[in-house]
């Protein structure tokens, strides 16, 4: 047992590095994950069967099932959070696009840090291997942040910390040495159910599992027909990149929440003052200046005018869900 010491501060020393990194929360769990992991896993075989990835086929990659795979001889993972609420709110009467596409694209801020703590431990372990993991991998990285204690995962599907709220995006650091492990979150939606009772389509068909084939997010990001379902349609209100109905109405995003001060996360001034006429006048040059660095790119020129072709951008009043000004 001599080495648990020396495990504990090198865990210790590792989230503290993490958190100088801007992350907050950080966490750590051990493969190959409880009993609560298997059961996240089962989840999503019948959220496959249900049909409910519509075009993600990339959902459906067997890597996703077995941390292990991504990376030989993995052992723990540090599973880290980045909050992406802040002080600033859409203009009234504008175009609505989701709070984690208005600052740097998430995927390249915390894929930087992360490979930087991977250096870190490098220096700290000669040989040390590790792999850095944003969403775009295939991990189960909610249920994996989940179980490294970083928060729950809510009925709206996203992850949950009690002080933080949803609004973060989440990394993952798998690496093939023994960390100290902490206690999975404690779910704690209780008998709440805002989120599916607030989602215009129902696309959160039970507490937990929501239907793509039903969501706008899904519909106005990954869709590429060129015109959107008529349920969508109807449904969008403002929404034309993303939507945030089921996180705006969760009540752990109700109360008083840290905003960032993160010079990658503050939004780019255009996002919050988005009108109808700009966004179906700009021609294709226009767009990709504008998305230069943006997680948003993901929506080509031509799906934004379709979007806001559909849109209607009065329909909504702007929600002001942290009590921020």
């Amino acid at each position: 047992m001599g080495h648990q010491p020396d495990q504990h501060r090198l865990t210790q020393a590792l989230k503290a590095k993490a958190r100088e990194q801007g992350f907050n929360p950080v966490g750590v769990a051990r493969l190959p994950g409880s009993a609560r992991l298997q059961l996240r896993t089962a989840a999503l075989e019948r959220w496959l069967e249900a049909g409910y990835q519509a075009d993600m086929g990339w959902m459906a990659a067997p890597r996703r099932k077995d941390a292990g795979l991504l990376l030989e001889g993995a052992n723990s993972l540090l599973a880290v959070g980045l909050n992406y609420h802040v002080n600033h709110e859409r203009k009234p009467g504008r175009l609505a696009i989701a709070r984690y596409g208005w600052g740097r694209d998430y995927h390249r801020v915390v894929s930087q840090r992360l490979k930087r703590l991977g250096r870190w431990l490098e220096s700290e372990r000669p040989g040390t291997r590790w792999r850095a993991c944003v969403d775009a991998d295939p991990l189960l990285d909610k249920a994996w942040a989940e179980e490294a204690g970083l928060g729950w995962i809510g009925k709206h599907s996203n992850l949950i910390h009690p002080q933080r709220g949803s609004w973060m995006v989440i990394g993952h650091l798998l690496v093939d040495l023994e960390l100290t492990p902490d206690p999975p979150a404690i779910p704690l939606c209780g008998r709440c159910n805002a989120c599916l009772e607030a989602c215009p389509t129902q696309a959160i068909t039970e507490p937990f599992v929501v239907d793509s084939n039903r969501c706008l997010a899904f519909h106005t990001i990954e869709n590429r027909a060129e015109t959107l379902p008529a349920t969508i349609a109807n449904a969008l209100g403002p929404w034309v990149a993303g939507c945030d109905i089921c996180q705006d109405v969760c009540p752990w995003n109700q109360r008083s929440l840290p905003s960032s001060t993160d010079p990658d996360l503050q939004p780019r001034d255009w996002l919050l003052d988005l009108s109808r006429e700009q966004a179906l006048s700009w021609d294709d040059a226009t767009w990709q200046e504008k998305l230069r660095g943006s997680a948003l790119r993901r929506i080509k020129p031509w799906m934004w005018r379709r979007n806001a072709r559909a849109a209607q951008p009065e329909s909504m009043p702007t929600l002001n869900p942290s009590g921020s000004k």
